[in-house]
């Protein structure tokens, strides 16, 4: 049997995770002669897929290569007149590159309510897949939190913990065996005042002239706000003295007089 001569070229070289990638081995018979081999070539990738093509244009295409330096080998196993032979050649894969956005809701939201960021990462070229993986957020003024990546490639956090103004946000994606990383950023306002409502009750009620009578104001965020407020309530008595009362732990303030008219007060 003639011997032969197998070579095998890569193209593009390097590639990233996802391209796809032509694979091309040729049979070279080392005497002149009429006959050329026949038959097929195997193709093998060090961690891989093994392919097959007929030696006649030996070329086929994969977009399963990982990431790294690939031992890639043409095989060529012979025919009736011709002797098999191998080749060898080496691919570097390189990780896919990525993009990450941020955003977040409710922007703006105020002091104490729940704010969602969400952060996609997508990689660049189409046809790589979707990233894996966590996505850490680093918020100016307030907690840096980490979320990992679902099946579509979304992380989400939440945090009630953020104060008064703009917030600086930036998404960092760590990467994956397959994706490289990726920064994101975004700013999210947090008003300073939340919305509060007031009640307010007196005891004892009725009461007769000259008894003390104990005013109380309830102070409470509006959901989804959350928190006690602090500070103080003025009591402004129609007909009667103007008092202030400073909220407690509770959000409760109360004043006490014995300085009302006669009738109905409000």
């Amino acid at each position: 049997m003639e011997p032969t001569l197998t070579t095998v070229t890569t193209s593009p070289d390097p590639s990233v995770f996802g391209q796809p990638v032509t694979l091309t081995g040729k049979v070279i018979r080392i005497f002149p002669g009429p006959n050329n081999p026949t038959g097929t070539v195997t193709f093998t990738v060090s961690g891989g897929p093994t392919l097959t093509a007929p030696v006649n244009g030996s070329s086929t295409a994969t977009s399963a290569l990982p990431p790294g330096t690939r031992t890639v080998q043409a095989t060529y196993g012979g025919d009736a007149n011709f002797s098999g032979s191998n080749g060898f050649t080496v691919q570097v894969v390189l990780k896919a590159l990525t993009t990450t956005t941020v955003a977040s809701a409710p922007d703006p939201s105020f002091i104490g309510q729940t704010a969602t960021f969400t952060a996609t990462v997508a990689p660049v070229s189409p046809g790589a897949g979707t990233p894996t993986g966590t996505v850490t957020f680093f918020i100016s003024g307030g907690p840096t939190l980490t979320g990992v990546l679902n099946a579509s490639g979304v992380a989400t956090v939440t945090t009630s913990a953020l104060s008064g103004g703009t917030h600086a946000v930036t998404a960092v994606y760590g990467g994956d065996a397959h994706f490289s990383p990726a920064n994101g950023t975004d700013t999210h306002t947090v008003t300073s005042l939340a919305p509060t409502t007031t009640t307010v009750t007196s005891a004892p009620d009725p009461s007769v002239f000259g008894q003390p009578v104990t005013l109380t104001a309830t102070v409470a965020p509006v959901p989804p706000a959350s928190g006690t407020p602090t500070g103080t309530v003025t009591f402004v008595v129609a007909g009667g003295p103007t008092l202030t009362g400073t909220l407690n732990g509770s959000g409760v303030a109360t004043v006490t007089t014995t300085a009302l008219a006669v009738g109905t007060t409000r």
